[in-house]
C-alpha cells in the first residue's frame, strides 16, 4: 500500500481511493468510480481485478497486460446515468500512456452495468 496519489487522479492518494477496491473491501458506488479503478488497475497492472470487473457476457478468458506501456492521465469527459441507483450508465474518457519515447491516449465511451450491487465493465461504444 502506499500514500501516493491515485493513478486516477482523484485528488486522493491511492490507500484512500482504488486500493481498497482492488483489494475488494470496497465497491465502487457508481460507473464512473469503477471507470476510476479500472484505469488504476491498468496503471498498476492489476489484471486481475480487470477481469473481475468486465461482465461474464463479454469478458475475455485472460487478459494480457502490456508493462511497458505507463498509464498516466484519466480524464472524464461525461457520462450518462450510471449512478448509485441505476442499472446501467456510459462514461466517456480519455486515457493517456506512454511507450517508450512515445506518447499517445485513448478516447472511449464504455457501458458499464450494475448487477445487484456490483457495476461491471461491459463493452465500448
Amino acid at each position: 500500500m502506499t500514500s501516493e496519489r491515485c493513478p486516477c487522479l482523484s485528488g486522493n492518494s491511492y490507500d484512500e481511493c482504488c486500493a481498497p477496491l482492488h483489494q475488494g473491501t470496497r465497491l465502487a458506488s457508481t460507473a464512473e468510480f469503477l471507470m476510476r479503478s479500472r484505469f488504476s488497475a491498468f496503471a498498476v497492472g492489476d489484471s486481475g481485478y480487470l477481469l473481475q470487473t468486465w461482465h461474464p457476457s463479454t469478458r475475455p478468458a485472460t487478459l494480457d497486460l502490456d508493462l511497458e506501456t505507463r498509464w498516466f492521465r484519466l480524464d472524464i469527459v461525461g457520462h450518462t446515468k450510471g449512478g448509485p441507483f441505476d442499472r446501467a450508465g456510459t462514461v466517456e474518457f480519455r486515457a493517456h500512456y506512454r511507450l517508450g519515447g512515445s506518447a499517445g491516449s485513448v478516447h472511449e465511451v464504455s457501458r458499464f452495468v450494475r448487477e445487484e450491487r456490483h457495476w461491471f465493465y461491459l463493452d465500448a461504444l
